[in-house]
């Protein structure tokens, strides 16, 4: 399945930075841009009094720098050193095709969305491929022309190390910028959360920090709660506990049942995980240990 690339006079060359918050840091950027002549066509920054970091993103249009991005990167790279030790910075071209690998078990909802979604352009990404623990939605991931792969699982959660071994060398085979859990019902092991750290993406159907775990919806409606969401996030080690991307609620009453909220929490599944997921594709989230800095 191909994604829709830019055209090329809307080509842009991304960066993303987060370093110590100091005098002087957004100057030293525009100026090493403004020497090659390079028009910035998109800014964002933000500075965290708590943590004391500074953060920016900066789209710079290509067709203005007059060399390619393994030299602007070469060239950036001195800045970044004058910026500090610390800093963190990345730059993307939004002309590169992006690559994602989906993991899924038997709930399509979400797997739907974004094989519609990459197939109308509207993801920027190639879904490379989708992982299942079962094979339930073969059909509908070859209909979309992606190719399907079912690991079996065994039940006793003891002996699945074999089963994430072959599923970490499928991801990995396709040099994916995104592992996506798209309802995947397993844990990770710490090991893949780290080999995946900053790539792998889970959608939780609830808003978290509430209700981490299995059968969110249950827990809500034993609660009572008034609102129930859905959290995208970064996988980490800690179940339902990685930086925070996006989320999104619905009010519910009363009336509503486990099924009704199960139903209802469908929809927000989807659109968080395909909101998250973009913004990560696109350069636009910066994690600084457990927060995000997200420029929409």
């Amino acid at each position: 399945m191909s994604s829709a690339l830019p055209a090329q006079d809307d080509r842009r060359f991304v960066l993303a930075l987060g370093c110590p918050d100091r005098p002087g840091i957004i100057a030293r950027i525009t100026s090493f841009i403004a020497e090659f002549g390079g028009s910035i066509m998109e800014a964002g920054y933000h500075s965290d009094a708590d943590s004391g970091w500074f953060f920016t993103r900066q789209a710079i249009k290509a067709s203005t720098v007059p060399f390619g991005l393994a030299e602007l990167r070469e060239r950036f790279a001195a800045v970044a050193a004058e910026l500090g030790t610390e800093t963190e910075w990345q730059l993307l071209d939004s002309g590169a095709r992006r690559r994602a690998v989906l993991l899924v078990s038997k709930d399509g909802h979400c797997l739907h969305d974004l094989l519609g979604r990459a197939a109308s352009g509207e993801l920027p990404a190639t879904i490379e491929a989708v992982i299942g623990n079962h094979p339930d939605l073969a059909g509908m991931t070859e209909a979309h022309g992606v190719k399907f792969h079912h690991v079996l699982f065994p039940k006793d959660p003891a002996e699945r190390g074999p089963a994430f071994d072959e599923v970490r060398s499928l991801v990995d085979s396709y040099h994916p910028d995104a592992v996506v859990l798209a309802r995947f019902m397993q844990v990770l092991p710490a090991e893949l959360c780290a080999h995946w750290a900053g790539r792998a993406i889970n959608i939780h159907h609830s808003f978290l920090p509430s209700f981490v775990g299995a059968r969110p919806y249950h827990q809500a409606f034993a609660r009572g709660v008034k609102l129930i969401g859905a959290t995208c996030h970064y996988v980490t080690a800690e179940l339902d506990a990685g930086p925070i991307i996006e989320q999104d609620v619905t009010r519910i009453d009363h009336a509503d049942d486990v099924g009704d909220m199960v139903r209802q929490g469908r929809d927000i599944e989807r659109v968080v995980l395909a909101r998250g997921l973009r913004w990560h594709l696109e350069g636009r989230v910066l994690v600084h240990g457990r927060r995000t800095v997200v420029f929409t």
